[in-house]
């Protein structure tokens, strides 16, 4: 192989390298998020909360989406194509999935009167779950753009960047999400 085939091959996709700068905004903006909360808890009037048991529902459907991305990934570099779109399509309907049950999780603590505007801590939780589900659902529209793709009837690409990028954007929100219920629950 020439050395420059060899120099071509060890540099970073273009595309790669923006989504790690975006995940790492990301990061950077929910750490700000969940040390401001550390600092806040320490205030007067600051109430505790136990999460729904339905966020527990949605950690297990988040988790079983991480793995079916990682196995449509798979299909696709394998050329198993009925795979990699049933794949895709699970994928895609467990994400939705994980938005109703945060949704009911919502609706359940918005019961409770632990909306919004009731306690700066449940502001910090509303805040911070909230923009996990945008980022979510950022994620769900690239995993509906990947299905329909995938079951077009155009001609094939066969590019695995695509699929790489959507699954690595899939398995940053997911582990963010588990930080973040980890946190929620550890940290009152």
């Amino acid at each position: 192989m020439s050395l420059v085939a060899m120099e071509q091959r060890n540099k970073i996709h273009p595309h790669k390298f923006t989504l790690w700068v975006g995940i790492g905004s990301i990061l950077m903006m929910f750490a700000g998020l969940t040390s401001a909360y550390i600092v806040k808890r320490s205030q007067v009037g600051w109430e505790s909360f136990n999460l729904p048991v339905v966020f527990w529902y949605s950690t297990g459907v988040i988790l079983l989406s991480s793995l079916s991305i990682w196995m449509a990934q798979k299909a696709f570099k394998a050329r198993l194509m009925l795979r990699y779109r049933t794949l895709m399509a699970v994928t895609f309907f467990l994400g939705v999935l994980f938005i109703v049950l945060q949704v009911i999780g919502f609706v359940q603590m918005f019961d409770l009167g632990h909306s919004l505007k009731s306690n700066v801590s449940y502001s910090f939780l509303w805040i911070i779950v909230g923009l996990h589900a945008a980022h979510v659902l950022g994620g769900i529209i690239v995993l509906l753009v990947m299905m329909l793709k995938a079951f077009g009837n155009k001609v094939r690409n066969y590019s695995i960047v695509p699929v790489e990028l959507t699954s690595t954007y899939w398995h940053f929100v997911d582990a963010l999400w588990i930080y973040l219920f980890l946190f929620l629950l550890m940290i009152k």
